[in-house]
């Protein structure tokens, strides 16, 4: 009796065994689990080359500026350029950076109360009482359409309290851009031997600016109506060629006796976007027609391309034998430069797993002009993506010589055997015969 018990008691050689195996099927259940359909890892980036867009034959123009600039506002691809890099007085295009910190500070229906400001005869203003209380709204109107300075000052004290500091944070956020040929002396923008800024650093600054819709839809108005303040007030946009040109959009003027006239200009035509700059101009007529020559030169670089939405790249699909075909989700069709090299930076997922619709997210695809990022689009997927059962997930799995899996199908057919092997009705038939 007591060897039988003692034989009970140690464990068999073939229970052991199948123990093991089925904790080894255990461990790799999760691996064959069935879970929701979806994208795996991102994987490595894949670059697919389009070709070359045929090159232009656009003359730059004849430009009399000492300093000027053209760029693209998408990319900053400088298009044209004369001593860009000149440190010259800018006039008010000073209050560019003046919107910049009030836009990244202020509320639009915040109000804030003028202050006293002696101006000149010759400057220009909104005629502002101190103490009369506007919103920034309309400060912001003032200040890039009529080039007020009473409105300039008034920001800068209700901002940072008083001239000095508000100055302070515009050189700081000066050489946050990277505007190393900048620096200011007051908000306004008049003539001081310690202001200054280049064609390059404007150009800059207004490609940041332009970024945000408020200051974007400011800078393309040819007039407004100013309804805070003492008494409703209409202002008329100094930049004539944004009421006269329909593709000019913006974007500020510039005037005093040491600067000379200035225009920081931008335009848009068939998708493509330029940002100009004339300094230290003889007139306001010759301002106005170089800053329109090369509005029209810059825009002329470019040409519409289409990149077809259509198959591109595969990708593996979780627990079949085949691959995913993928594609843009829709078509590109970006303004690019004319002799641009372009091509697809397709991000795909490592694997997907279904069940997927078709024109399921997956990734992204980017299209590149010179290395230049232009625009994007999902990639998704292009057909229906299958479920596997869980039977396809094994066999494929063990084809693959998944040894782990193997052993958890092992132990679990050796636990079954055991099973029935010592099932009471198989234990009859043995003690019949």
């Amino acid at each position: 009796m007591a060897g039988a018990t003692r034989a009970r008691g140690r464990p068999r050689p073939l229970v052991a065994l199948a123990a093991v195996l089925a904790a080894a099927a255990a461990l790799i259940a999760p691996a064959v689990s069935l879970a929701a359909g979806g994208a795996g890892f991102a994987g490595p980036p894949v670059d697919s080359p389009l070709g070359t867009v045929p090159p232009g034959h656009a003359r730059p123009p004849s430009i009399h500026s000492p300093e000027a600039i053209v760029v693209d506002a998408t990319t900053g691809t400088v298009l044209y350029a004369k001593n860009p890099a000149a440190r010259r007085p800018i006039a008010s295009t000073t209050k560019l950076m003046t919107a910049l910190i009030a836009l990244q500070t202020t509320r639009p229906d915040q109000v804030m109360t003028a202050q006293p400001y002696p101006a000149t005869p010759s400057e220009s203003t909104l005629g502002l009482v101190p103490g009369e209380r506007m919103t920034v709204n309309d400060l912001l109107h003032a200040l890039l359409l009529a080039s007020a300075n009473d409105a300039a000052v008034t920001l800068a004290d209700g901002i940072s309290g008083s001239e000095k500091a508000f100055v302070a944070r515009m050189n700081a956020e000066a050489h946050r851009l990277g505007l190393h040929d900048t620096r200011y002396a007051n908000p306004v923008g008049l003539d001081d031997p310690n202001g200054y800024s280049s064609a390059r650093d404007l150009a800059t600054l207004t490609r940041h600016l332009l970024r945000d819709r408020r200051f974007a839809s400011i800078v393309d108005m040819s007039q407004a109506r100013l309804t805070s303040g003492a008494h409703p007030r209409k202002i008329v946009n100094r930049n004539d060629l944004v009421g006269t040109h329909r593709f000019v959009d913006g974007v500020k003027t510039g005037h005093t006796s040491h600067a000379g006239y200035i225009l920081v200009g931008a335009a848009h035509r068939d998708g493509a976007h330029v940002i100009s700059v004339v300094l230290d101009e003889p007139s306001q007529g010759a301002r106005d027609s170089e800053t329109l020559a090369l509005l029209r030169y810059g825009l002329g670089r470019f040409t519409r391309v289409t990149i077809h939405s259509r198959t591109i790249d595969l990708v593996n699909v979780k627990n079949y034998d085949l691959r995913a075909p993928l594609r843009p989700g829709h078509d590109l069709n970006p303004a690019v430069l004319r002799g641009s090299s372009l091509r697809l930076r397709i991000y795909p997922p490592i694997i997907v797993r279904g069940p997927l619709p078709a024109g399921y997210t997956v990734g992204d695809v980017t299209l590149y002009a010179n290395d230049q990022p232009v625009t994007r689009a999902p990639l998704v997927t292009a057909e229906r993506v299958p479920e596997a059962s869980l039977g396809r997930v094994i066999l494929i799995k063990l084809s693959n010589g998944d040894a782990a899996l193997g052993c958890g199908v092992l132990g679990v057919a050796l636990l079954l055997a055991l099973r029935v092997s010592r099932s009471p009705m198989l234990k009859r038939g043995r003690t019949g015969t």
